[in-house]
């Protein structure tokens, strides 16, 4: 039977290399089964451009690109974190960039994949700049600045993104029903997944008169990770560690 996997937010960063260790065991023995893997966004923490290859990169990439090579259908959407992954990454590891929001079809069933940034309208300043960093003339300024200075600036970003998060109400940085409700029926689908907000849960409501699901992947954290398993009809989050 086809079997689909679904993760994001892993955050990888050389100040964690257990989580990294977890991530490439898990690509070897979790994801080579899977005829598709989806990573929904913030496989790193951050992602200066893909012409920066510092160590444990080159490891990860290769790890990716072996996957594919197996057969696994590798597909990637970018994230808050990692959106400056272009074209160079994608020859590497073999995987297909999705656009955020993108619908696929898994067991004749139309389901919308999203990152999940998109959905915490509520929080009205992140999404003036997410607007911003994400528009094509910003993101080919900031590819021309030296390396180093790539580096302070995500090191700099994370620290204000931190500050922010700290002042700013929990359910600020949730998502808003209502944006879900509008987003899912534009793209006519009863069920979205989606990471960024590290509250995995299955969400069960009502839709122009039908059951809708949103689906939350978990986070990775030191030691544990977690993932989304399609097989068939039957839906399951699990954890790996």
């Amino acid at each position: 039977m086809a079997e689909t996997l679904f993760i994001s937010d892993l955050h990888l960063k050389p100040e964690h290399p257990d989580t990294i260790e977890l991530f490439l065991r898990f690509l070897r023995e979790q994801a080579r089964d899977a005829n598709r893997l989806y990573i929904l966004g913030d496989l790193f923490d951050a992602w200066i451009g893909d012409d920066y290859d510092a160590p444990p990169i080159p490891k990860i990439l290769a790890a990716m690109g072996a996957l594919a090579a197996t057969g696994t259908d590798l597909c990637f959407m970018r994230g808050n974190r990692d959106f400056l992954v272009g074209e160079r990454f994608a020859a590497i590891t073999g995987c297909t960039l999705l656009d955020d929001p993108c619908t696929v079809t898994i067991d004749n069933r139309n389901v919308l994949l999203m990152h999940g940034d998109l959905l915490c309208s509520d929080d009205i300043d992140y999404q003036k700049t997410r607007s911003l960093v994400r528009s094509p003339a910003f993101i080919e300024e900031l590819l021309t600045k030296p390396i180093p200075e790539r580096i302070a600036l995500a090191a700099e970003f994370r620290r204000r993104s931190g500050e922010a998060i700290s002042m700013k109400a929990q359910e600020i940085m949730d998502v808003n029903q209502a944006t879900v409700v509008q987003t899912m029926r534009e793209a006519g689908v009863d069920l979205l997944i989606h990471g960024h907000t590290h509250r995995p849960n299955h969400h069960h409501f009502q839709l122009d008169g039908r059951e809708a699901t949103r689906i939350v992947l978990p986070e990775w954290q030191e030691g544990r990770g977690g993932f989304l398993r399609a097989r068939g009809s039957v839906w399951t989050t699990e954890w790996w560690s």
